[in-house]
């Protein structure tokens, strides 16, 4: 069976609980179409000593995977990509899908150019939607901003609003406090008058029954 991935190809974990991890290929086996990887699918090893001078234990290795769950990174873009096959001098090599270069180190100074001609023209085309995309952030941010002013400039209006109605009505609660309190004052005021009066009378009375009764004794 025929592979794609050859012996120092750098390659991209892209499913498996290595994902993401990265790694230079150490062998390949086309018979079980796996793929040995440097750092990658490590593996806990126990070995017994085979003689008294070797030591046994337990060895770390990296275990073979899957060829489908690794994808070639381009020298050239630095992208993990899918190898196409082109004619270069009368000889299939493997290239890059994205940038057309070629992943084999013997062509890669030929595809070089025109490889980075296509990396610019894309990288412009991104640049180019990247402005786009932040052109339209911006206006939304401001938009944003703008209900944000209007909100706040409403929620003040009604807040004022309601310490005035406040205001109001712990105006109109002391009013008739203070309406009870004159009331209160006013009766008090002529309570004592009335008692003023009473001890005057009173007092009237008693001198005048001091007076006959001095005179009677005469």
């Amino acid at each position: 069976m025929k592979m794609t991935i050859k012996t120092g190809d750098n390659v991209v974990v892209i499913a498996g609980k290595d994902k993401g991890k990265s790694g230079k290929v150490t062998a390949v086996y086309a018979d079980a179409n796996k793929v040995l990887v440097e750092n990658v699918n490590i593996v806990s090893k126990h070995q017994k000593p085979k003689s008294q001078q070797d030591k046994g234990g337990i060895f770390k290795r990296p275990a073979p995977i899957e060829a489908s769950n690794v994808m070639v990174v381009c020298p050239v873009c630095g992208k993990a990509t899918r190898v196409a096959h082109t004619e270069i001098n009368g000889k299939k090599v493997r290239t890059c899908k994205k940038c057309g270069a070629s992943l084999d180190k013997e062509y890669v100074k030929q595809t070089k150019k025109e490889a980075k001609k296509a990396i610019k023209a894309s990288d412009l085309k991104n640049a180019k939607l990247k402005v786009a995309g932040v052109k339209k952030s911006e206006e939304k941010v401001e938009e944003v901003e703008e209900v944000k002013k209007t909100t706040k400039k409403a929620t003040s209006t009604k807040t004022t609003k309601k310490v005035a109605d406040k205001k109001v009505e712990v105006e109109e609660k002391a009013e008739p406090k203070k309406a009870t309190t004159t009331k209160k004052t006013a009766t008090a005021k002529k309570e004592t008058a009335v008692k003023e009066n009473k001890e005057k009378t009173t007092a009237k009375k008693t001198t005048a029954k001091k007076s006959t009764t001095v005179k009677e004794t005469k």
